[in-house]
């Protein structure tokens, strides 16, 4: 596997120089990422799609996670993160088709790794169907999708469970699943960013 080369960056976003991924983790150097969140309306509902992570991932592997994410590599701008929507999940998208929402700081702790991210967050409107995906077999096992309400209910703790949709892959193939999920199935997230995101798409969409 080739060494992906990150620029390191400080609390204030100043270059601290290019480390590899590996370093950038096990030390919890602060560097720059790209999230985009593909939603769809479908009979008049708002719709969030979800990436299954592979199963072949050293971390989160099979939970619900982002649409699309991924690291911005050495010398590349933000606007450079949306490969990642095309090496994913095999969507050639436009930057202006998508509607920027925010700059968050994530941090998060687990296995050794230390995560601490600039995340520039998008949204994209969504209007194509199941079929326009081609995942990338070594990164996502499966797209899924829920009500957003549904999905805020469940992200409160107001329910236990919310139904999603979609498919994944089973051996050589992609299969068409319904199934009951718990928040312990998706990738954990800042609250305070889900709740601004909530009210985000309540506003915009």
């Amino acid at each position: 596997m080739s060494i992906e080369w990150i620029q390191a960056v400080d609390e204030k976003r100043q270059p601290l120089g290019i480390k590899s991924r590996e370093e950038i983790h096990r030390l919890g150097y602060w560097h720059e990422t790209f999230h985009c969140w593909f939603v769809k309306k479908v009979h008049n509902e708002w719709m969030i799609y979800f990436q299954l992570r592979s199963k072949e991932k050293a971390d989160y592997p099979l939970l619900l996670d982002i649409t699309a994410a991924g690291h911005l590599l050495a010398g590349e701008t933000i606007n450079d993160g949306i490969r990642e929507i095309d090496e994913e999940l095999g969507l050639a998208v436009q930057l202006q088709d998508l509607t920027h929402f925010d700059m968050i700081r994530w941090c998060a702790e687990y296995d050794g790794v230390i995560d601490r991210e600039f995340a520039h967050v998008y949204i994209y409107d969504f209007k194509g169907s199941w079929n326009d995906f081609t995942l990338q077999k070594e990164e996502v096992d499966g797209m899924y999708r829920c009500s957003i309400t549904e999905f805020e209910k469940l992200y409160l703790k107001q329910v236990a469970m919310i139904e999603v949709e979609g498919f994944e892959r089973d051996h050589c193939e992609y299969k068409q699943q319904k199934k009951q999920v718990s928040l312990e199935h998706f990738v954990p997230h800042d609250q305070d960013f889900y709740k601004h995101f909530f009210q985000y798409i309540r506003e915009q969409f």
